[in-house]
């Protein structure tokens, strides 16, 4: 049906015409939804108490075109470089969901995602479900999915813990991870004024600071950072078998 209206207008009009048209509401659309996640990010953090999570859209619709920052994808991608295909994955943490949607579902063959924020897990489920994806409720402290995994990712989610929770956790980790599985994250550095958000209970200081947290697990360790303006970021990938980039790495 659509194909026969394309084939119409265009007798009728041009293509030259339509697609200015077309065009046209195309911006409208993405200056419409620019305006309204800038409301609602606003809003959302800005009057307090701010979430435990955060809306991944208001990056993809208004903070990206705002701030010119990739940080967002840059994340998500870093973890991807991670994952094998047909992957078995576990995602720590996962907050609203967007990045195990538009990342992760597509090379992994399954993902659990979990975290201990029921309005979280309600956003993801809404806004972010896919065939292989299962959002669950859980607190990390407690209640770590069994199984075995090819990949835990853990993404913006350490800082939320205390130094004895982040080792406590880690052990879990090292558990459900097959022989040649991959933890990979992100965090940030804390700022020489504190913490960037009240909802962390511990910020690294530096790569040697997050890398003591590694060490006492996993043979190989990469942790690397980037920054910008506003932010000082951590990644880690680390197992007991082969890392990106390492001599025989194939992804």
């Amino acid at each position: 049906m659509i194909k026969l209206l394309f084939k119409c207008s265009t007798r009728v009009f041009g293509k030259k015409a339509n697609l200015r048209f077309f065009k046209l509401l195309s911006a409208f659309s993405r200056s419409f939804a620019f305006k309204m996640h800038k409301l609602q990010f606003k809003y959302e953090w800005g009057t307090a108490p701010t979430p435990e999570w955060f809306d991944h859209y208001c990056d993809q619709f208004y903070l990206f075109r705002f701030t010119q920052n990739p940080l967002w994808v840059e994340r998500s991608t870093f973890n991807l470089l991670a994952i094998k295909n047909d992957a078995d994955v576990l995602e720590l943490c996962c907050g609203d969901g967007y990045n195990t949607y538009h990342f992760y579902s597509i090379r992994a063959k399954s993902i659990i995602s979990v975290d201990f924020d029921s309005t979280a897990i309600h956003h993801a489920r809404k806004y972010n479900q896919a065939k292989n994806i299962q959002f669950k409720l859980c607190d990390i402290r407690t209640q770590i999915p069994e199984g075995q995994y090819d990949n835990i990712l853990w993404d913006a989610g350490i800082a939320h813990f205390t130094e004895i929770e982040i080792d406590m956790i880690m052990r879990d980790i090292k558990n459900r991870l097959k022989e040649t599985g991959i933890l990979s994250g992100y965090t940030i550095v804390e700022k020489t004024e504190g913490k960037s958000l009240s909802q962390h209970e511990y910020e690294f200081k530096s790569k040697e600071d997050l890398k003591r947290f590694l060490d006492p697990h996993f043979k190989n360790i990469k942790v690397f950072e980037t920054i910008y303006p506003s932010r000082h970021n951590l990644y880690f990938w680390v197992s007991d078998s082969v890392l990106p980039f390492d001599k025989d790495w194939e992804i």
